[in-house]
């Protein structure tokens, strides 16, 4: 014959509430204790009932126990801070290494920069020193080149005619020196 289900709820008479305290609590206990031996557990409980009094029950003893839960419990939160600073920690320093590096390729990319700055100084003082009428017509005569007289041809199409031409002739100058300069602070 099985039990009946009960609902769980307060028990509103006391004598009846207390009846089943001491029942529930006899059973608690001895599934503590079967625990303890069946599974070589250590178990603690601790009830206190609705007067206040106390009702325990330990493998070894509730102190030792309850020692034992403090220390799990706040080695494990000092484990996931220990855990979550050391992973901060691991990125920073990650960072920093790459701002290192950074700095160093910043820091030879300067030095090439500065290099050609120099390079190209040079090359300005020795076109100034040069004759100036030697330099400016030698780049100034230079031959006009228009690439419209120039006919693509495919073969695959029909005849085609090519009647529109424009005179539009690419001089060759001498090249200044701050257009030169803008020219390397683009690379």
């Amino acid at each position: 014959m099985g039990r009946g289900k009960i609902e769980i709820k307060r028990i509103e008479n006391t004598t009846n509430r207390q009846v089943t305290f001491c029942k529930r609590r006899n059973g608690l206990l001895k599934k503590a204790y079967e625990l303890s031996v069946l599974c070589d557990a250590e178990v603690a409980l601790v009830v206190f009932s609705s007067r206040g009094r106390l009702y325990e029950y330990a493998t070894s003893s509730v102190k030792a126990s309850i020692e034992r839960y403090k220390k799990a419990c706040s080695d494990t939160t000092n484990n996931g801070f220990a855990s979550e600073a050391n992973a901060q920690n691991e990125l920073l320093f990650a960072e920093i290494e790459y701002m290192q590096k950074r700095e160093m390729e910043l820091q030879n990319d300067n030095v090439y920069l500065r290099n050609k700055v120099a390079e190209n100084e040079r090359v300005q003082q020795q076109m100034d020193m040069l004759p100036s009428t030697a330099t400016t017509t030698e780049y100034e005569v230079m031959p006009s080149y228009d690439s419209r007289n120039l006919l693509q041809v495919n073969i695959m199409q029909p005849n085609q005619h090519y009647t529109h031409q424009q005179r539009t002739a690419l001089q060759l100058g001498r090249m200044r020196y701050d257009e030169s300069m803008k020219i390397l602070l683009q690379m």
